[in-house]
């Protein structure tokens, strides 16, 4: 030991020079390294074009995704400054695209607002790319430079003319960095660009795909009211889309809303064209001003007696869909990737904008205000009525495992990172799984039959039925108004259930339960889905468990396996705990799938279609596919 804290020296201390920190620590600057880190690289390269936009010298960006993995992202704005840089003696091209925290957006001399504030975007891309080549177009000069892994290759030089103006950036991502996948998904893209065609006033977005001859367009002219004209689309809609457009303190607010008769929220938050998913300041003062606006609109007009009580935030955001996009110079946010805003004049500027907007909207559109106080009266109405049971599941949650639900057993583990809690499908399964489980991590719920249908549910009704509420209590975090991620008991929650069609109905229901009211759970993904064997081979003393049909295929055509030898597991309840721990609950042999939301919209769409009470849509979707469906097992 004595000889190892002497080895330590000044030698040992490591010295990260230019991207090297990024290429190292990937994860710090864009999030991750798998799909969403992936497409992060993207958004930095058409966010400093859509920067140029919103200074008004750009519009028309063009993307495109190549055969060869790479992306090129081109714009025809005022171009990026090949000329020598006074500090770096590089040219600033290549000081842009090789320096952390250099650009033009820290001075007020080129762009007002920014969503870039960082200055380390593309020189990010660059860094965890194997190749990026930049052209740019400017005097009647095309300027080109190239990077191996953010090195320059040779100096920037001169290689045509042109009559435009503009940049174009082409980058390769790097397979060692990004090793789930170095895959672009157009779908992905897609819904990024409608959003920022909704964002930025005048603006077109082209997505060329070279891999598919795919091609999409944007150009929007109703901007944020547009956008949420698009997200209710599909919902039985409320009075009419309210939208604002006011500066304030140096602060521009845009915003738009609209009631629908849903019982859950969709409130999206931009600054300066930078999705904030955590909301932050300016979040803080909509809600502030709503829930006052309309409190003070009922009162005035006696709908809320003296004697009545406020009311809450909760109640005025029930079947809400808004949009709101500030424009703000020198934002402050959480980390680079921009999750929260912190800027505190931003709530006063969204408060005072919106207050003000809003009032006059309601007192000028009786019919829409009456439409919004009737449905913030009836969720009050609610909320009221579900007190008194979710008073009871708060009660018994607090004595923790002493009034866990009898159905549950519970794991030894009090460390939510190493607890895990299986949803099981029936008293047999839940059997199996009780005996075959690690005790110490894994908790099994088994349900009874097919929990309610939570997509139309108001609250009350679900802290009334048995399995939800039995659910909600295991969980710890409760629902509502009451939800906290901190008090979640298993950070795995795993739903295992049956192979056959009602298994997919029951995961249905829970994963509409989750969507709707836990979603944090699915954010912070501690959602999983488990996939059981559908198959057991065997051939003399040799037997595999298969879990598709391809797998199965390729295993008997190998093995020379006659069809006597082919078990069909349905149930989980066919397996004895030794089975389906080794093949379903074992950490080291098990498969299961993490619950993500990529598309927030597609997903609330998809949802709508299958757990509605409409049954048309659900119809169309069906007959719409039924042509697609293979290895039907009925």
């Amino acid at each position: 030991m004595a000889k190892a804290n002497e080895e330590y020296g000044a030698d040992s201390i490591q010295v990260l020079e230019g991207l090297e920190p990024v290429r190292k620590r990937p994860g710090m600057y864009i999030g991750s390294t798998d799909e969403r880190g992936l497409h992060h690289l993207v958004w930095e390269i058409v966010d400093n074009s859509i920067d140029e936009a919103m200074a008004g010298h750009c519009d028309t960006i063009i993307i495109n995704l190549w055969k060869d993995g790479s992306c090129t992202v081109e714009d025809n704005g005022r171009w990026i400054p090949v000329a020598k840089h006074a500090k770096t003696g590089k040219s600033t091209l290549e000081t842009i695209l090789t320096v952390l925290h250099a650009g033009g957006k820290f001075g007020w001399g080129w762009y007002k607002v920014s969503g870039w504030l960082h200055g380390v975007g593309s020189s990010v891309v660059n860094a965890l790319s194997t190749k990026m080549e930049a052209w740019v177009h400017r005097d009647g000069k095309i300027h080109y430079h190239s990077y191996e892994k953010g090195i320059p290759v040779g100096d920037i030089e001169v290689i045509g003319k042109t009559d435009k103006t503009g940049t174009i950036i082409k980058f390769y991502p790097d397979e060692s960095i990004f090793k789930i996948t170095t895959e672009f998904d157009y779908k992905t893209i897609v819904n990024r660009l409608r959003q920022q065609a909704y964002l930025t006033k005048g603006i077109k977005l082209n997505l060329i795909d070279e891999r598919t001859d795919k091609r999409y367009k944007f150009y929007f002219e109703g901007w944020v009211k547009s956008y949420v004209h698009f997200l209710n689309k599909n919902e039985d809609n409320l009075g009419e889309i309210f939208y604002a457009e006011k500066e304030k303190n140096e602060i521009l607010v845009e915003l738009s809303l609209q009631y629908n008769r849903e019982y859950s929220n969709n409130i999206i938050t931009f600054v300066n064209n930078i999705h904030t998913p955590e909301g932050g300041s300016h979040l803080t003062g909509f809600r502030t001003a709503l829930t006052r606006t309309i409190n003070k609109y009922a009162r005035d007009k006696g709908i809320l007696k003296e004697k009545d009580v406020n009311l809450t935030n909760d109640d005025v955001i029930e079947g809400l869909t808004c949009v709101i996009s500030i424009k703000v110079v020198d934002p402050q946010f959480e980390g680079q990737t921009k999750g929260k805003l912190w800027t505190p004049e931003a709530r006063g500027a969204v408060d005072g904008v919106f207050a003000e907007k809003f009032m006059e909207f309601l007192e000028e559109d009786p019919k829409s205000a009456k439409a919004v106080i009737e449905k913030v009266l009836l969720a009050a109405k609610a909320r009221l009525a579900a007190r008194a049971a979710r008073d009871t599941v708060i009660r018994k949650g607090a004595l923790e495992w002493m009034t866990l639900p009898g159905k549950l057993a519970d794991c030894s583990s009090r460390d939510p990172m190493k607890s895990e809690l299986y949803i099981v499908e029936g008293d047999s399964a839940g059997g199996s799984a009780k005996q075959g489980r690690d005790r110490e991590t894994q908790a099994i719920l088994p349900l009874r039959g097919k929990i309610l249908n939570t997509e139309q549910a108001r609250i009350d009704k679900i802290f009334a039925n048995n399995e939800v509420k039995n659910l909600i209590i295991a969980l710890g975090t409760s629902i509502g108004e009451t939800f906290d991620i901190s008090k979640l008991r298993y950070h795995r929650i795993v739903i295992m259930t049956d192979a056959d069609v009602d298994g997919a109905h029951i995961r249905t229901l829970l994963l509409t339960f989750f969507f709707r009211y836990l979603k944090d759970v699915v954010e912070w993904g501690y959602l999983y889905i488990a996939q059981p064997p559908l198959y057991k081979l065997t051939k003399g003393k040799k037997s595999w468990y298969v879990y598709n049909e391809e797998e199965k295929d390729r295993i008997i055509w190998e093995n020379d396996i006659t069809w006597e030898n082919i078990q069909r597991y349905k149930g989980l309840g066919e397996m004895n705990p030794e089975q389906l721990w080794e093949t379903t609950m074992d950490p080291q042999e098990r498969k299961m799938f993490k619950v993500t939301i990529d598309d927030a919209k597609a997903a609330d769409d998809i949802f709508k279609i299958l757990m509605w009470a409409d049954v048309p849509p659900r119809k169309r979707f069906i007959q719409t596919r039924a042509m697609d469906v293979k290895n039907l097992d009925v």
